[in-house]
């Protein structure tokens, strides 16, 4: 459907100006220009609030119930029917740790609840992110380390002879002291996947090697790997200054601290994606969920646990992480960019995450709350706060469990 977006102000590059209109066709942006919308054509007029790229989640377990472990065509679609009114319109379901023959399993399930999404106006999946099992069992988190292993040559040839593993693959975090990590790295950095330092007992020394085989980013920075220190940086303290590292980030303020994610921006805001790590909690009350197979527990605090206590992923949504970041004093152009910009450039797809011609027509409407009001994929309204029509696309399951707007 062609349209025409008068906005008052829109994210454009890395800055907020305006007014803006954007002309979509055919599913993509045919036109951009600041200044005064024209007099007559214009199809979409917003009033007030700020018009961003389509978010980009490249860390999600789940969502509204759903573990991408256990997944199936109507529940995948529960997901991404779910997701745009938290402003994502892309993502990239992620399986934790378990053994290779059964990842390659789970992978399958996944990419067939993909291909059985109906056509209707959703957030797409964007492939697969494997974290795991090539992970550090001394930074397991909530992960089983005794499914833990070695990055094999036998064991990548396992995830990348199969084609339709190999085509979907985007990302796969990796502990890059194990034995042949390098190797790995260098292997599948080749192979067009993005790889990311995560689980991890790293020194610095051996987190810039990782870089130096091709390694790109940093699954939730902090979190589940050798700390920062003043005289061993660890593998926050070197992908802070090391330019080739993405940071993921995860915003909920639990994960990190206030001060940390303020410390992050400051020191490499434009290396920054804000992801969420969610899990089947997310969007849901208080009770037992599920993490690949393992329980996990919601409470009122809203961080999901073990049973032992360990935080398991999150029970955050991308617009969350907006208002949580903003809320810190970071500039709202940044802290878009982090959640649209960054993440796109780092999965390798110039034609999202920006609103410029030639780009797909994935956009956010927010309101002055920081909100998503309105929210459009390829081109169509796939969210509209206004009337509700998040619920007539979404399933029974969609309805009943709507991804709360209230948080920091």
């Amino acid at each position: 459907m062609d349209a025409v977006v008068a906005a008052q102000r829109a994210l454009l590059g890395r800055e907020l100006v305006g007014p803006v209109t954007v002309r979509i066709q055919d599913g993509r942006i045919a036109d951009v220009s600041v200044g005064q919308p024209p007099s007559t054509g214009v199809t979409h007029v917003l009033e007030d609030g700020t018009l961003t790229p389509g978010l980009v989640d490249v860390q999600i377990n789940g969502a509204v119930g759903v573990d991408f472990a256990e997944v199936d065509a109507e529940s995948m679609a529960a997901v991404a029917s779910a997701l745009p009114q938290t402003g994502v319109t892309r993502f990239v379901p992620t399986l934790i740790t378990a053994p290779v023959d059964t990842i390659v399993k789970q992978s399958h399930a996944v990419l067939d609840a993909i291909a059985a999404l109906p056509d209707r106006p959703a957030a797409r999946p964007l492939g697969l992110h494997l974290e795991g099992p090539f992970l550090s069992p001394l930074r397991h988190g909530v992960h089983d380390p005794n499914l833990m292993a070695d990055p094999t040559p036998a064991a990548i040839d396992q995830l990348l002879d199969d084609e339709r593993l190999r085509a979907a693959l985007r990302v796969l975090t990796l502990a890059p002291e194990r034995p042949g990590g390098l190797a790995a790295i260098r292997r599948l950095s080749e192979a067009g996947v993005l790889v990311s330092v995560g689980h991890t007992d790293a020194t610095g020394v051996e987190t810039k090697a990782a870089a130096d085989a091709g390694a790109a980013m940093v699954t939730h920075l902090f979190n589940a790997q050798r700390g920062l220190g003043h005289r061993e940086p660890g593998v926050p303290g070197t992908a802070l200054v090391d330019e080739r590292f993405t940071l993921g980030l995860i915003a909920d303020l639990a994960h990190v601290d206030a001060d940390v994610c303020r410390l992050v921006f400051n020191a490499a805001a434009e290396r920054v994606a804000l992801t969420t790590d969610a899990v089947a909690a997310a969007g849901m009350p208080p009770g037992r969920y599920q993490l690949g197979g393992c329980d996990v527990l919601l409470t009122e605090e809203g961080v999901p646990r073990s049973p032992e206590g360990t935080i398991a992923g999150s029970a955050l949504t991308m617009d969350r992480a907006v208002r949580n970041i903003v809320s810190l004093g970071v500039d709202p152009a940044v802290v878009f960019a982090s959640a649209s910009t960054v993440p796109a450039n780092a999965l390798g797809e110039p034609g999202l995450g920006r609103i410029e011609p030639g780009a797909v027509a994935d956009l956010v409407w927010w309101d002055t709350q920081l909100r998503p009001r309105q929210v459009w994929v390829d081109g169509e309204v796939a969210f509209d706060a206004r009337d509700g029509r998040v619920a007539r696309h979404g399933s029974a399951r969609t309805e009943q469990a709507r991804l709360p707007a209230a948080g920091r």
